[in-house]
């Protein structure tokens, strides 16, 4: 049954000791329901790692594996502090991120912009862009079924079907959800993952069709997060003073009332492009410059024309080029020049 928006905002209302017990009720329904054949996507991250917790206090739920896609982009700190968990299964992809780059393209923007953009391109080479459905929405034409305009119109990017680099949505495919098909075709195994219905428009629209266990979903899945918010993660760490990976700084509570980090804000792929345009300065990459210059060097740097599209190289991902065409800034803070590291 499709749930409401206003069922998800009175969830996201409730009380955090209300989300766990929710939460906990979710996870054991979809634990019975696969006769505790599933596991936890665990990336190490702070939502996994609340994730984590709850599943292994959750009263019923026994012997619940984590699976890391170890994908070479997390920041070193996850990766040691993922080494710290019992029952952890490491999983990789079978083409690194630069590999990926360069057969499919950048992961700039978001998922679906990215998409759209390297779909219309393959349209406009085969000469049917016109009635393509992403070629339309990155020109502002699509209407939707009252004969409006689409809400799912981009043509803000539209100027990425002329960039001199590829665009793409694969990176994700490949470096993180191919690895987790693997291990749940080889064990049988269902996942129970972080992810949130704040945190985009599509994993909202996910919660809305399918819930928190999307048991009729094409790839099934638990999400008994869904309706949970960052703050709520910041708080259940804070409160409970479970251990979470260093790279994020202290947690506090600021005059706002609210919970802040002193380190970075987010802990996904370290090189990946989605988002970085509505981040406020020092954005992830000149946080990147102060916290792992050596990292930040490669991912900023490098870069070729190979037949006339921008791709990464041996020196490096070619990272500048991309930011600059898209207006990020990604420049090093001057106090941070030369600051070793790494």
């Amino acid at each position: 049954m499709r749930h409401q928006i206003s069922d998800l905002y009175q969830m996201q209302s409730l009380s955090l000791e209300s989300k766990i017990i929710m939460t906990q009720h979710r996870i054991r329904g979809w634990y019975d329901y696969y006769g505790g054949d599933v596991y936890v996507s665990f990336s190490g991250g702070k939502d996994s790692t609340v994730l984590l917790d709850i599943v292994r206090n959750t009263p019923g739920v026994y012997d619940v594996p984590a699976v890391f896609a170890d994908t070479g982009l997390e920041f070193p700190e996850i990766r040691e502090f993922v080494r710290t968990f019992d029952d952890v299964t490491i999983v990789r992809p079978k083409m690194n991120f630069r590999q990926v780059i360069q057969k499919y393209g950048y992961p700039v923007v978001s998922k679906e912009v990215s998409r759209r953009v390297q779909y219309a391109r393959k349209a406009i080479t085969e000469g049917r862009e016109q009635n393509h459905g992403d070629y339309q929405k990155l020109c502002g034409l699509a209407l939707d079924k009252n004969g409006d305009k689409s809400q799912y119109n981009c043509e803000k990017w539209k100027f990425l079907l002329d960039a001199p680099f590829r665009c793409s949505s694969e990176c994700c495919t490949i470096m993180k959800k191919n690895p987790m098909k693997q291990y749940e075709k080889e064990t049988g195994r269902m996942p129970i993952v972080a992810t949130m219905a704040c945190e985009s428009r599509l994993r909202k629209e996910h919660w809305l069709i399918h819930g928190c266990n999307a048991f009729d979903a094409k790839r099934p899945r638990s999400q008994p997060m869904s309706f949970w918010t960052e703050q709520d993660v910041l708080e259940y760490i804070y409160t409970r003073k479970i251990p979470y990976a260093s790279v994020y700084g202290d947690i506090f509570i600021g005059e706002d009332g609210k919970y802040h980090t002193t380190g970075t804000q987010r802990t996904g792929c370290m090189f990946c492009m989605f988002g970085c345009h509505l981040e406020k300065e020092p954005n992830r990459f000149q946080k990147l410059a102060e916290t792992h210059p050596k990292i930040y060097d490669y991912c900023i740097g490098g870069g070729a024309e190979v037949d006339g599209v921008w791709q990464p190289d041996n020196k490096g991902l070619g990272l500048g080029k991309v930011l600059d065409y898209i207006g990020v800034n990604y420049e090093k803070p001057p106090d941070t020049e030369d600051s070793g590291g790494g």
